[in-house]
């Protein structure tokens, strides 16, 4: 069964993003908990998620949130986290969760669903080509994290920037 995450849900959720993050050998970076997240989903509603549950656990979610397109005028859905415990795997849950959010997205008025797969993990891009989905090969990330965020956050142009005489630019 394919349902909305609950609050009551976030332990399990976060339990299943810390699999996802151990997979994907980026444990390091986990830095929430949780709490964390029950807050981001539903104090601070910064994304959402759906469950597959069976057997009355959690065995797989989907985290979305928002994106817009300038290029298509329009609102478009970015999935963060696909994750479904191996042992559940090739059930299709993993193509109903997607489907799911690929149905809220066309719902919304999204012009375009996007995610990111690492270039190693060869059973997920089978798995997206399959689907139609199709690796964008001239495009690159980028990301301010950490110390390189906090660093230029703080950026000041300092006095020789120029304004408009109303204040800071």
């Amino acid at each position: 069964m394919i349902r909305p995450a609950e609050r009551r849900d976030c332990p399990e959720i976060w339990s299943l993003v810390c699999r996802l993050a151990r997979y994907e050998r980026l444990e390091h970076q986990l830095d929430g908990g949780p709490r964390e997240l029950e807050s981001a989903l539903f104090d601070r509603k910064c994304a959402e998620a759906l469950v597959a549950e069976e057997d009355g656990a959690v065995v797989g979610y989907a985290l979305y949130f928002p994106t817009f397109s300038t290029f298509l005028a329009r609102p478009g859905v970015w999935l963060e986290d696909l994750f479904v415990l191996p042992e559940w795997r090739g059930r299709g849950l993993g193509k109903a969760l997607l489907s799911e959010v690929v149905r809220i997205a066309r719902l919304r008025g999204a012009g375009r669903v996007e995610w990111s797969v690492l270039d190693w993990n060869e059973p997920a891009i089978r798995f997206y080509e399959s689907l139609g989905a199709r690796l964008l090969p001239d495009w690159r990330f980028c990301r301010l994290e950490g110390e390189s965020l906090r660093r230029f956050g703080r950026w000041d142009p300092g006095p020789s920037a120029p304004t408009d005489g109303e204040g800071p630019a």
